[in-house]
């Protein structure tokens, strides 16, 4: 039988390298990468590309149109890292925890958009409860997240750390004491995940998205608030949670934290999950108040990125 060849379009960037180590040691694959030299030589990218059973782009969004414009075999499948393709008809959206068929119509395709990193929790949170009737598509929601600045790609990296991305460590202790400890970004309201968040959650309107980094490197916190008095009768935090909780169940990546374990915590650590492609949702809620705060921690290169590009092979290669 022959082994499939993985191309990676970009593995020298942020997402890339993390999917290059994970990738590493496999005996099911055979990776492929361009000598540095010609990475942005394309003819050998096209000649990469037109040869690998699967490649996957780690390239900002024109690049990923380009690389996408050269593939010109059919057999060829793709799995988009970049944001270039989230929202395009044809492409499919790997989510594999969406529905309970999105990993079979993931695994039959040929053309893969893997999620952002934001929209991965607040999709994650809000489509079952839009599909549940739980929540009006219509509610008014925003949605406030903070990530480490790995976030912002290699560049950041390096401003935050002052070295190389290839030789800094996970901790961040090179990091720059001139550079800010929070900042909140994506102030004109028109973040380039908003479209993605809207279709892919069921909403009828965009919400409103406040993201921001922190001075840690990876690791994200996201937080969406609810008022009861706008829901449907009967949606209360007890339904919410049984939702997702019903949602999740067997899920192997996302996990929605018991009611009891999550009215015990104080704080959420965003890095708490970090280097792994796990999800944690849940539900905290004041019913004095008649408040709901939904809850996701994820790691943004990993099920935010690198993880669910390499869950999505895995589907692909099952398949081939």
């Amino acid at each position: 039988m022959t082994i499939p060849h993985v191309f990676i379009d970009g593995d020298q960037g942020t997402t890339g390298l993390q999917i290059h180590a994970r990738l590493q040691g496999r005996g099911d694959i055979v990776i492929d990468t361009l000598p540095a030299a010609y990475r942005k030589d394309p003819q050998r990218r096209a000649e990469a590309l037109n040869a690998c059973d699967i490649a996957i782009l780690c390239l900002p969004d024109a690049a990923a149109r380009e690389a996408v414009a050269l593939v010109k075999n059919p057999d060829v499948r793709i799995i988009d890292a970049s944001s270039a393709h989230r929202v395009q008809d044809g492409w499919t959206y790997g989510f594999p925890e969406l529905s309970a068929d999105q990993s079979r119509l993931i695994a039959q395709s040929k053309r893969v958009t893997n999620p952002g990193c934001y929209p991965t929790g607040a999709v994650g949170l809000l489509s079952p409860l839009v599909t549940a009737g739980l929540l009006p598509s219509d509610y008014p929601l925003a949605i406030h997240a903070v990530s480490g600045y790995s976030g912002g790609g290699r560049a950041a990296v390096e401003r935050y750390e002052g070295v190389d991305p290839h030789r800094a460590g996970s901790s961040g202790s090179q990091q720059s004491s001139s550079l800010p400890a929070f900042q909140i970004y994506g102030l004109p309201l028109q973040h380039k995940h908003v479209p993605e968040i809207q279709r892919y959650a069921g909403l009828a309107l965009p919400p409103v998205f406040v993201p921001a980094y922190g001075s840690y490197r990876q690791g994200i916190v996201l937080t969406i608030a609810l008022q009861q008095r706008l829901l449907p009768a009967g949606a209360d935090a007890e339904a919410v949670h049984a939702c997702l909780a019903d949602h999740y169940a067997g899920a192997q990546h996302v996990r929605v934290l018991p009611q009891a374990g999550s009215s015990a915590l104080q704080a959420l650590d965003p890095q708490r999950l970090n280097n792994t492609n796990n999800m944690e949702l849940a539900v905290f809620s004041n019913p004095e108040h008649g408040q709901i705060l939904l809850t996701a921690v994820f790691d943004n290169l990993g099920k935010g990125a690198s993880g669910a590009a390499v869950q999505n092979l895995d589907l692909m290669l099952q398949a081939a």
